[in-house]
């Protein structure tokens, strides 16, 4: 009971203070209206973990290549980051680029003309999945040919390490880019494209500076010299982006279930503190060495996110099939590696 309190202690507050947040702000908004906000607001946090789970997994396998000080900043100042930027002010920031209003004439859309708000969220949706489909793309891609240690599936994963051709995973990123355009209509085709490539050379520019200040770490470290955190920023960047490119296909989808852009905040926030404390345990216990597989399930399940993104800069996807295909990656890659301690206990 000790450990649920203090890993799922603060998620469970805040679960608690944002249903009475909903339902007031709901009652507010229109009377009567506040048991339904309650329920909107459960189905989204439902929602947000189940679209988040690989990405927990993902975020303990990077975080335990950081120090405890920069770990400690990412499950405090990387929260706020990601409820109130991603699940709030990058919408805003979104449609106020793509409306030419203010940030607080935005805001103010948001809150009161939620129809003209949404229209201009739906016009930026295909360039925003294509650089979230992009960047994850690269994640997954990038895994399975150079970083995967633990092979699920053997026969597939043996064949893509042993590939060995530079620059595939950009080369594949792309062709998935420029594949889309046939689809697409041509006064977004450009968007679209620059926005896919955009997110292959912030994932590639990240990733690189991640290396190097990596290795200035590993030597400083050797040297016994003080501040072994020299690369906790740029690795803080990087889980940031990855992050928010998980979330895009959320944040989205969830005006679909709710135009009240502060109920869609609430939910998704409830939803991103149980994906926190589910990394912080899978951290603490050391969860990706006790099962070996679940790594590769992850990338299994980001590649298939990113395919979806694809896909949904010109077909709606519902959530739920991402989120279920998510679920059966990662589920499944967890039963393997409880299979595989047995053989070996």
């Amino acid at each position: 009971m000790k450990d649920f309190i203090r890993h799922f202690g603060e998620s469970v507050f805040i679960t608690v203070f944002g249903f009475i947040g909903a339902y007031f702000w709901a009652e507010h908004i229109s009377p009567g209206s506040g048991p339904k906000a309650l329920f909107i607001t459960f189905f989204l946090a439902i929602l947000e973990i189940t679209l988040s789970f690989d990405n927990a997994v993902v975020n303990a396998l990077i975080l335990e290549k950081m120090t405890p000080k920069w770990q400690h900043r990412f499950l405090t100042w990387g929260i706020l980051i990601a409820v109130f930027g991603m699940r709030f002010f990058f919408p805003v920031l979104i449609v106020s680029i793509f409306s030419n209003l203010s940030i607080i004439k935005t805001v103010h859309l948001a809150l009161e003309d939620v129809s003209q708000y949404t229209h201009y969220l739906h016009i930026a949706h295909a360039p925003l999945v294509a650089f979230g489909g992009a960047f994850l793309m690269m994640v997954g891609l990038e895994y399975f040919f150079l970083e995967n240690k633990n092979l699920w599936i053997k026969k597939v994963e043996e064949y893509l390490i042993n590939l060995n051709i530079k620059y595939l995973d950009i080369l594949i990123s792309l062709l998935a880019i420029f594949g889309i355009q046939f689809f697409i209509s041509e006064e977004q085709k450009m968007q679209v494209m620059l926005s896919g490539i955009i997110g292959i050379i912030v994932y590639i520019f990240v990733k690189k500076v991640c290396e190097i200040l990596e290795k200035i770490q590993e030597k400083k470290m050797q040297n016994a010299i003080k501040g072994a955190a020299t690369g906790g920023f740029m690795m803080f960047v990087y889980l940031e982006l990855i992050d928010a490119s998980f979330s895009l296909d959320g944040v989205l989808g969830s005006f679909a279930i709710s135009k009240d852009i502060v109920i869609i905040m609430i939910g998704l926030a409830i939803g991103a503190m149980f994906v926190r404390s589910l990394t912080l345990v899978m951290v603490e216990e050391k969860t990706l060495k006790k099962y070996p597989y679940l790594s590769s399930g992850a990338h299994y399940a980001i590649f298939t996110l990113a395919i979806i993104m694809f896909i949904s800069t010109v077909y709606e996807v519902p959530e739920i099939v991402t989120g279920t295909l998510g679920l059966m990656f990662v589920g499944a890659s967890f039963i393997a590696s409880l299979k595989e301690n047995k053989k070996n206990t």
